[in-house]
């Protein structure tokens, strides 16, 4: 965009400049009350947010397009513009026109970019989901190490781990990063891996993720000597984090967020769930892409944003850890048994501000008085949960939680002190500093406030000290204040003594107009009140800023504290409600569950005041064996349902939660892999077959003998003999190399023979039962085989023409009874059927609709039947016999 400068306006080339420094984001330049957009920019903004697209002068020789939004309203602008995948530096003027006209008449107002808002650094509630984190991630590969670093600067949580690049892909799956960081020499090679989660892909140059100045940030930021507190991180670690410094210092133009120590993640420490198991098992996100239906939206029983946030990642990262496992369950179990006790801890919560984002703010000084007094009412609130939990006979997890609530007590005076109970959103708006805290500002606000009054007090005084009743106090725009007599009465005033008190101003036909120093003073004073006003809450709002920031390691273990006081209280909750029942979990190989159920379906079944069937599932392993149920029934019988249910009841247990089953003992599952259902992949030219088979190498080629497998038709997409190969193979597999704990649903019933030959494959089947020609699910699983699939039945259930229903019976007869004869035999049987009819042969009435006819012919007395009666009867006959 170079330009001549006879071209070029002052303003126009402090613009260029500021934007060839950020070729890539879109420029909000402030003028006044407005964020200005130019040229291409302005064309990209205009048709993004949906506004007008003018016109403002020439650059050489051409129009210039510029688009506006208004400055007090720029957070939904920047928050659909950041949706829409757009980066924007927002140019703010660093001095006032006043100040730049000291430099000359003609000077420009100083303008600079003091940040760059992208998806992965918003810290604004009405650009951040409540209940969500917003994580921004770096990814880093040194040699063959590679690690991810995460961070949510709108809570400051920090974290790293060791990561292969076959292991970004479930490791982004779990996070759900809005932005990721990656060097450019490996952007080709992971591109397609973010973009797979829907997060934004930011490249940056390999220094960035140097390990050497990685450690160097690290430090500057932390302001330490060396790392060695923070525990040891390896050159791939130090390299994502170092990366992820970095750039908030470019987009945070050097303010830096307010960040937590970086925590080291241990590697076997979480169950591994890859991208498409928690997309098959709608973990947190259903098949739609939204929250309703998934198992997050079923259990989140929490009251505060950050306890929703905390919970989003417990589901997200079940433990491995048993023992942290069992103190979690341990926690829940306690509210469980106290109600009284949970019912107080939720209403406490209740009233609790989401005081982690409102700290991150105040850091980033982005805050308001509102931050300010969600921090107060957060701790007041922590003090008095402190209060209610009793000091013996708590968990450990819960009794931890209660020593990280109290000790704020002088933070809390001041800022109760301070503030009013409800301020304003802006600080520019005022009145949030609570009367009689600052004298001096409560004196401003009087004369802003009550500058009437006072004047007419001061009329009073004059009055009665010259003895001129009529002395009146006026204003206008030429004078001001002044004091205003008639021609007679001024005579007394130019005298002495009242000569030296009162000051000849002005003349008039009627009346005469003085002043006094004392007046001169006061008027001085309420016309500058109202800034005076504000500039003194302005100091003593930094004032409370400075004395939240210099306690906010402790102000943020207690957010963090009443985040897991919420969970524990929630999951007690949904416990108590749902009748579920505790875990046992330990480091055998046992997987028994009785009468368990699928907490999403059961929720929808309880909404249309339906059951839901429980069933039991025991898949318990010896060290060197597999434990495999081989599952079959018809469609619609509830496999899918029965495989979901139990690694949902898995995952559920190593989160910390109570499970809705009768009785369960897990051995800790280590990986969760699912393969249920299937759709293409049309971006990438894959069938859905393809995918299927993608899906199952990666289980076959992952999962370890502690894993927990879900597999369901597999082989279903290609011909029957090749899916059955396939699908028979992988479950020898399964069995023989994996050694693991699965559930194998199919409909090839030839695979029923492999329980005969494997010890640890067992036979179970969705029971249903036959009734003239109709199937009734009864969702029941049972050790056996099914001897059946019920296709044609599931059809008819479905609405097929009778036509097609009658026929497709036919020819499953004859395929059957070729089948018992041969392939020759099977053709013959096939190329004799006939083809369709012309009309359907009618179904002969069934046993059930023959029998409503005869009760209903019993009841029919012809000599007591009028005409009418008579006709109204023969219809309901007629009714009787029509199909269903």
């Amino acid at each position: 965009m170079a330009a001549s400068a006879h071209t070029t306006t002052p303003m126009m080339a402090q613009y260029l400049g500021i934007k060839e420094e950020y070729p890539d984001a879109l420029l909000f330049y402030r003028m006044g009350d407005f964020y200005e957009l130019f040229f291409d920019d302005a064309v990209q903004a205009a048709s993004a947010l949906d506004i007008a697209l003018t016109k403002r002068g020439k650059h050489n020789g051409e129009d210039i397009q510029m688009c506006g939004v208004p400055f007090h309203a720029a957070e939904g602008y920047l928050l659909t513009l950041i949706r829409k995948g757009f980066r924007v530096a927002v140019g703010e003027q660093l001095e006032s026109p006043a100040e730049a006209k000291k430099r000359g008449h003609k000077s420009v107002v100083k303008r600079g970019v003091v940040r760059l808002v992208t998806p992965g650094t918003l810290t604004e509630d009405s650009l951040l989901e409540a209940r969500r984190n917003n994580f921004l991630c770096a990814y880093n590969e040194v040699r063959s190490d590679g690690a991810i670093a995460w961070v949510d600067i709108s809570t400051g949580e920090v974290r790293v781990l060791s990561c292969k690049r076959s292991r970004l892909s479930p490791e982004l799956a779990r996070l759900l990063p809005k932005e990721v960081l990656i060097a450019d020499a490996i952007e080709r090679d992971c591109a397609e891996i973010v973009s797979d989660i829907g997060g934004a892909l930011t490249v940056l140059g390999a220094s960035s993720f140097d390990s050497t100045r990685g450690k160097e940030r690290l430090m500057e930021a932390f302001e330490v000597a060396s790392l060695d507190a923070f525990g040891t991180f390896n050159r791939a670690e130090l390299g994502a984090l170092g990366a992820i410094i970095d750039y908030l210092d470019i987009t945070q133009k050097g303010n830096m967020p307010l960040l937590q120590r970086p925590i080291r993640e241990d590697e076997g420490g979480l169950v591994q769930i890859d991208a498409a198991t928690r997309r098959n098992l709608e973990i947190t996100t259903s098949m739609n892409g939204g929250r309703d239906g998934t198992l997050l939206q079923t259990v989140d029983r929490t009251v505060t944003s950050a306890g929703g946030r905390l919970l989003e990642r417990r589901i997200n990262a079940p433990s491995r850890d048993v023992t942290l496992i069992n103190d979690r369950l341990d926690a829940v179990a306690h509210f469980l048994s106290d109600p009284l006790l949970r019912d107080t801890v939720r209403e406490a919560l209740r009233k609790c501000p989401d005081s982690e984002r409102a700290l991150s703010r105040i850091s980033l000084d982005r805050s308001g008085p509102r931050d300010l007094a969600a921090i107060r009412n957060g701790l007041q609130q922590a003090e008095d949960l402190f209060t209610n939990l009793p000091e013996t006979g708590l968990p450990s997890d819960i009794d931890a939680a209660r020593t990280a609530l109290s000790g704020h007590g002088e933070l809390v005076a001041l800022l109760d002190d301070a503030l009013i109970a409800e301020p304003p959103l802006l600080a520019r708006d005022g009145g949030f500093i609570a009367e009689g805290y600052d004298a001096e500002l409560d004196e401003a606000r009087k004369l802003s406030n009550e500058g009437r009054s006072v004047i007419a007090s001061m009329q009073a005084d004059f009055a009665e000290q010259t003895g001129i009743s009529s002395l009146k106090i006026k204003h206008n725009n030429v004078l001001g204040y002044f004091i205003e007599t008639t021609a007679i009465h001024a005579e007394k005033m130019l005298s002495a003594p009242w000569s030296e008190t009162f000051i000849h101003r002005q003349t008039t036909a009627n009346a005469v107009r003085f002043t006094t120093v004392e007046l001169s003073d006061l008027e001085t004073r309420i016309l500058n009140a109202g800034g005076r006003a504000l500039e003194i809450e302005k100091r003593v709002y930094s004032s409370l800023t400075t004395a939240i920031l210099e306690t906010a390691a402790t102000v943020a273990t207690t957010s963090a504290a009443l985040a897991e006081l919420d969970v524990f209280a929630a999951l007690a909750d949904i416990a108590s409600g749902e009748g579920w029942t505790r875990p046992t979990v330990d480091t055998s190989g046992a997987f028994e569950i009785e009468q368990g159920r699928h907490p999403v379906v059961e929720r929808s079944l309880k909404a249309q005041n339906a059951a839901f069937v429980a069933n039991d599932c025991t898949l318990t392993k010896s060290e060197n064996n597999a434990a495999v149920w081989l599952l079959t029934g018809p469609n619609m019988a509830g496999k899918s349902t029965f495989l979901r249910q139990n690694a949902l009841i898995a995952l559920m247990a190593q989160m910390g939660s109570f499970v809705p089953a009768a009785r369960a003992h897990i051995g800790a599952v280590s990986q969760l892999f699912s393969r249920v259902g299937a759709s293409d992949d049309l971006a990438r030219g894959r069938s859905t077959f393809m995918v299927e088979m993608v899906e199952t190498a990666a289980i076959l080629n992952q999962a370890d003998d502690r894993a927990l497998v879900i597999l369901d038709e597999i082989g279903r997409g290609t011909a029957t003999y090749d899916g059955l190969s396939i699908a028979w193979s992988t479950l020898e597999y399964l069995h023989d190399q994996n050694k693991c704990r699965a559930l194998f649903a199919t409909h090839y019933h030839e695979m029923t023979q492999l329980a005969d030959k494997m010890d640890g494959v067992s036979n179970a089947t969705v029971a249903v039962r036959e009734h003239d020609g109709d199937v009734i699910f009864l969702h029941e699983v049972r050790k056996g085989a099914a001897d059946r699939s019920y296709g044609v039945q599931v059809a008819k259930l479905a609405g097929l023409p009778p036509m097609v229903i009658a026929r497709a019976q036919a020819v499953l007869e004859a395929l059957e009874k070729g089948e018992r004869e041969g392939t020759a035999g099977q053709k013959a049987i096939v190329d004799d059927l006939p083809l369709f009819s012309a009309t359907p042969a009618s179904p002969a009435p069934t046993k059930e609709k023959a029998n409503a006819v005869e009760a209903a012919l019993a009841e029919i007395l012809p000599d007591e039947m009028s005409p009418k009666d008579a006709l109204d009867a023969l219809y309901q006959l007629k009714a009787l016999t029509k199909p269903a």
